[in-house]
């Protein structure tokens, strides 16, 4: 795919005027820098879904079956949907939250080695269900991290309004209450794609994987993940909890999710991502 390079270093290139635009905004209240930074980051996104679309034809499958692969197409969706909700909600500074994280995704999957599916399982692994498995896992960790990124602002817009500070910038994060809506609809959003997701992959599993492991780390790290944001919407929904008290769960769920992602494969037996 050295051929496809230049379209995605010229995003990475883009990407990072962009972060800097929105930074410039974040600093000094600049509108221009923050449409200038909207229209680089339109660019991108462009960009990515070029390169995405011409790596589906040029290796013949959806190209999210590995690690790197995966937090490329975690980073397309954060952008995709930045654009989307900054366009119905002027939230100005959830894009730029949003996409420190999915420009690190980026950055991670342009260093990474040469990544290539192991050879005997590729006929295995490129089933209908093992990739609905892998998309719908996808979409919740990328909920899940724009939920995230809600829950920061609505901690750093309520420090903001604590110790009366930074009042020029508050209307630029959006009202307190609108930071915890959006940021609970992303979860139950998050929750039923990610419930599917395993209920697939355990089915994909079951029917490829001659000794599945129930009890693998990737398996029992998910199930906590899982059971972590439902409690979440039980506590928000049931309970009628408000407030910081929300923020700090969602962070708390967000770290075992991080945990899922990031450490549990290197104990599993069958997970390499």
């Amino acid at each position: 795919m050295r051929d496809l390079d230049w379209i995605y270093e010229l995003a990475v290139i883009f990407y990072v005027f962009s972060l800097l635009g929105y930074f410039i905004d974040f600093l000094q209240n600049n509108r221009k820098a923050n449409r200038f930074a909207f229209w680089l980051l339109s660019i991108v996104w462009i960009l990515q879904t070029v390169y995405f679309f011409t790596t589906f034809f040029a290796i013949d499958r959806f190209p999210i079956l590995t690690p790197y692969e995966g937090l490329y197409f975690i980073s397309w969706l954060i952008v995709s949907l930045s654009l989307f909700i900054n366009w119905f909600s002027r939230i100005d500074f959830f894009v730029f939250f949003a996409n420190i994280a999915g420009f690190i995704m980026m950055s991670i999957y342009m260093f990474s080695p040469e990544n290539r599916l192991y050879p005997l399982l590729t006929k295995a692994i490129t089933t209908e269900l093992f990739v609905m498995h892998i998309a719908l896992a996808f979409l919740a960790y990328t909920a899940f991290t724009l939920s995230f990124v809600f829950a920061v602002m609505y901690f750093i817009q309520y420090r903001y309004l604590k110790n009366k500070i930074g009042i020029h910038r508050l209307g630029r994060f959006g009202s307190l209450d609108e930071l915890e809506k959006m940021s609970f609809f992303l979860i139950m959003i998050g929750v039923p794609l990610f419930l599917i997701s395993l209920i697939w992959g355990t089915m994909w599993g079951r029917i490829t994987i001659e000794q599945f492991f129930y009890f693998d780390a990737k398996v029992i790290t998910s199930i906590v993940v899982l059971i972590a944001y439902s409690v979440f919407l039980y506590v928000k929904i049931v309970k009628k909890e408000t407030g910081t008290k929300l923020v700090y769960f969602n962070v708390f769920a967000y770290l075992l999710l991080l945990i899922n992602v990031f450490v549990s494969p290197v104990f599993s037996k069958f997970h390499w991502w």
